[in-house]
């Protein structure tokens, strides 16, 4: 896969480069429609992206105005437990810092560890745990974005922490913070997991964004991460979760997301 194929290959189709781009997660897909669409290329179409077979992942990288602002909204993304490399996990990633993106904002589903956040809370993440057992900078160093060995300290920029709590008190949204937990899945945590998993310090837990993550600080960007908690892990019962139910609750917190991210981009403009 050649970053700078791909970066230039888009540049060339999208004719505007993005200063800001939005991953989406699990059951945010329609967040994208909200939009002013420029440009919508099927990641089937762009070369060295592969196909994302997750549920309602739709697989479209946009070309969109916020605000004024160009933003590259992923429209899906790949996981780990896919079958793909973590090469191919964080190539779009790469690709975006390529193209000159300078922030990123990366959004998930997770499954709650602690009990005062309860399904449809927004986390904004303020760190995270790589229980992945693997790490995307694995291999030779691709010294065109970034040095052999990159700090991880103050991963999720604290100015942006700052920024998001301001905006939230303004508009009066709950917005709570935590430490994520990066693991492969697919299958769902046992609850002997889950309080391993909170004793070491997590609050929520899921099967992305910790790639992405430390490849966007890898090149250099920004990050800003939400979670939307879809889920109560087995801490707290012993029910069977579904696909259905965690996309749902996704929903439910979608709007007040596209309101922070709205006002934060207005922000850093």
């Amino acid at each position: 896969m050649n970053i700078e194929h791909t970066a230039g290959w888009l540049e060339s189709q999208l004719g505007i480069k993005p200063t800001i781009a939005i991953i989406l997660g699990t059951g945010l897909s329609d967040f994208a429609n909200q939009y002013k669409i420029i440009n919508q290329i099927p990641y089937s179409e762009i070369p060295g992206f592969v196909v994302s077979t997750a549920p309602s992942h739709k697989g479209n990288l946009i070309l969109c105005k916020i605000n004024n602002t160009s933003v590259a909204i992923l429209q899906g993304r790949y996981h780990y437990y896919e079958g793909y490399s973590m090469e191919q996990v964080v190539f779009p990633t790469r690709v975006l810092a390529m193209l000159g993106v300078k922030t990123i904002i990366v959004t998930n589903a997770s499954g709650s560890l602690r009990q005062h956040l309860s399904p449809g809370t927004i986390v904004q993440i303020t760190d995270h745990i790589n229980f992945m057992g693997t790490n995307p900078l694995i291999g030779k160093n691709v010294d065109m974005l970034g040095e052999r060995f990159p700090s991880m300290n103050d991963l999720y920029d604290p100015e942006f922490v700052k920024i998001i709590l301001k905006i939230s008190t303004q508009k009066n949204i709950r917005v709570e913070q935590g430490i994520y937990m990066g693991v492969t899945g697919p299958s769902l945590e046992t609850k002997a997991e889950c309080a391993m998993m909170a004793a070491l310090g997590a609050d929520v837990v899921g099967m992305s964004t910790v790639p992405e993550v430390i490849a966007a600080r890898h090149a250099g960007m920004r990050v800003l991460a939400f979670s939307i908690v879809t889920n109560y892990s087995n801490l707290f019962h012993d029910l069977a979760h579904s696909q259905e139910e965690i996309q749902v609750n996704a929903q439910k917190a979608a709007k007040q997301l596209k309101e922070l991210i709205d006002a934060f981009i207005t922000h850093c403009v």
